[in-house]
């Protein structure tokens, strides 16, 4: 379907641009210097590029997943995602990071991390069927999150400030350190 190829292209092109804010920085703004590592490699300055650049593998890759059919247990797009599957799936193909089980294993997993300092490519967690960590999403930033829910069968953004979700949320927690 050329159309559907398309409109996932614009997607993902537009979500670039989005996320890198089109590189242009506001008049008169002086470009930061280029990190540079004495070290050879290894360094602060590297490994905090490095993370930066998994998560914006992993964020990209989740949104190229919008509207990717729901379906319990589904581990891969083709047949439907769930929650766990979609993450699962987003982070071993952008990262090659194997993260499996339900929302509540994939709790078990990771380092706590407040709401107030999420980052784009952390997991939220929330508590949807009266059991603690039974759904899980991607953080993608500007309080955003991508999953796979069961209402309504697509996966697709949300707001973590939409009442229903704020309500329900219990934790993020990041993977890519």
């Amino acid at each position: 379907m050329p159309s559907s190829r398309y409109s996932l292209a614009a997607l993902l092109a537009s979500s670039t641009l989005v996320l890198n804010g089109c590189g242009v920085l506001p008049y008169g703004a002086q470009s930061p210097a280029p990190v540079v590592s004495r070290a050879g490699g290894g360094g602060m300055a590297n490994t905090a590029a490095n993370i930066n650049d998994k998560a914006n593998d992993v964020v990209l890759f989740a949104l190229g997943l919008i509207e990717t059919g729901y379906r319990f247990g589904g581990k891969n797009p083709e047949a439907g995602l769930d929650c766990s599957g979609m993450v699962s799936y987003v982070y071993q193909k952008s990262v090659d990071m194997r993260l499996a089980g339900s929302a509540a294993d994939l709790a078990r997993q990771g380092k706590p991390v407040p709401v107030a300092q999420l980052r784009p490519g952390d997991l939220v967690f929330f508590n949807t069927r009266n059991k603690s960590y039974s759904h899980v999403g991607i953080y993608i930033g500007d309080d955003r999150f991508v999953h796979a829910p069961s209402s309504r069968g697509k996966v697709r953004t949300e707001s973590l400030k939409n009442s229903w979700f704020a309500a329900r949320f219990e934790e993020g927690r990041t993977y890519l350190e």
